[in-house]
């Protein structure tokens, strides 16, 4: 499947963006995100640390790769990769039972607990990074088409951002209106 380069750079630029900006969130304060992996219960206590340590390191390399031409196919399928292997872990833990948990996903000003919805978003994300994987057809780009681009990924971005705070703050408005 050949698809047009805007929407394959698109994708890898708003993925991209993503795994930084979630690396530097579980860097920011690693003690918590190491609380959190081991709050999964999915790891012996031994590697939760270098776990830790390796994550936040490997969603950058992952990052970076997708800025590149040459490395966008495997670092997408990187990202894919990785994204599934949160969502199974979220699954898991789902399906033990255990939603009190924070899922690691808002960062560290915010806790998240688990929810089904957080698979589907996880989906939704392995989507986005699978497309970035896809050979573009062959076309030169111009100044537009850079625009377009950069547009497309801030409008992911934005509707990422805005699911992912009423998912964060969904508890809080339940509770504001007495469910």
């Amino acid at each position: 499947m050949h698809t047009d380069p805007i929407f394959i750079i698109a994708s890898a630029l708003a993925i991209a963006v993503l795994l930084a900006s979630a690396a530097t969130h579980k860097l920011r304060a690693p003690a918590r995100f190491a609380k959190q992996l081991a709050d999964y219960q999915l790891l012996p206590d031994s590697l939760v640390r270098p776990s830790a340590s390796l994550i936040p390191l490997l969603e950058l390399v992952i990052a970076f790769a997708l800025l590149v031409p040459v490395s966008r196919a495997w670092a997408a399928l990187s990202a894919a990769s990785l994204l599934a292997l949160y969502a199974t872990a979220i699954g898991i833990n789902l399906w033990r039972g255990r939603r009190d948990i924070d899922c690691g996903c808002a960062g560290p000003d915010q806790a998240q607990p688990l929810r089904p919805v957080l698979l589907l978003r996880n989906t939704v994300l392995v989507g986005l990074a699978l497309l970035a994987s896809v050979t573009p057809i062959v076309r030169d780009l111009n100044m537009f088409d850079g625009f377009v681009t950069v547009s497309a990924s801030a409008v992911a971005l934005l509707i990422y951002a805005a699911a992912d705070g009423l998912l964060a703050n969904s508890p809080l408005l339940l509770k504001l209106i007495g469910r």
